[in-house]
């Protein structure tokens, strides 16, 4: 599993992140919350052994994430960030296909079958001929996330670990493509046995869509654990800095519903 324990993380001078403990479990959807700055992005970067963490802070299947050549991190963990930058002249097709690029004996029939279902799950088939470039912010978004998802499930033995790791992945899609995306991710976690944490600002999205939650505030762990147990009022106003209302979902039984405001 990927595991931090205690996990400190500086930039420059500042302590972005101070004393940060979670497994992330195949088979789950961990949704990281908190207001701007609280340190979400940074604790990503670190889970994803893109930025520098104190040794033994963050683990990989009990190897020190200091330790693991970037081609092996590659086979085992994907990464969307925020804003993916590409620059290249590329079609969607080709883009998608780079998440096969850490598996050289991927045969061209098992790559094209996956490219075909990670363009179906984020339901960006029909963009399959397109030049990526003239595409807008949001189906960039969705094409890389197909990205990410072949890289995830390429070559993949039934009972090796693997971990999808989202920031943010939903800020520039609509309504209807946040919903198809989260499923996507959930109904992945599950048939897949894939380990999946994302970073996400719509609390109500996050209830419904993630098995735990882990709601940070300058940097700290303000309370983690189910949706129930995180989503409460004084959580929410002590985190985002106004009053919060939390109810029973009018629409999904069991699943807490946020009012702010």
């Amino acid at each position: 599993m990927l595991v931090a324990r205690n996990l400190h993380c500086n930039r420059g001078r500042r302590q972005v992140i101070s004393g940060i403990d979670l497994s992330l479990r195949p088979g789950e959807v961990l949704g990281i919350l908190g207001a701007n700055g609280a340190g979400k992005s940074t604790l990503l970067g670190a889970l994803a052994g893109e930025i520098a963490v104190p040794a033994s802070a963050v683990s990989l299947n009990g190897r020190d994430m200091a330790h693991w050549p970037a081609h092996a991190l590659a086979r085992t963990r994907a990464v969307l960030p925020q804003s993916p930058g590409l620059n290249f002249d590329l079609d969607v097709t080709e883009v998608v296909a780079m998440g096969g690029y850490p598996f050289p004996e991927l045969d061209r029939r098992a790559l094209d079958a996956l490219i075909r279902r990670a363009l179906g799950l984020a339901e960006v088939a029909h963009l399959a001929g397109r030049d990526y470039q003239r595409l807008s912010g949001g189906e960039q978004q969705r094409v890389q996330f197909a990205r990410t998802l072949v890289q995830t499930l390429a070559c993949r033995a039934a009972d090796s670990y693997r971990a999808l790791l989202l920031d943010e992945p939903i800020s520039s899609l609509d309504p209807r493509h946040q919903l198809l995306l989260l499923d996507s991710v959930r109904t992945l976690s599950r048939t897949d046995d894939l380990a999946v944490l994302v970073v996400l600002h719509d609390v109500n999205l996050a209830a419904r869509w993630c098995d735990r939650l882990l709601l940070l505030a300058e940097g700290q762990a303000v309370a983690s654990g189910d949706p129930a147990e995180v989503l409460t009022e004084r959580h929410l106003a002590s985190v985002y800095g106004i009053p919060a209302r939390v109810m029973p979902s009018p629409v999904h039984a069991g699943v807490p519903f946020v009012v702010f405001g």
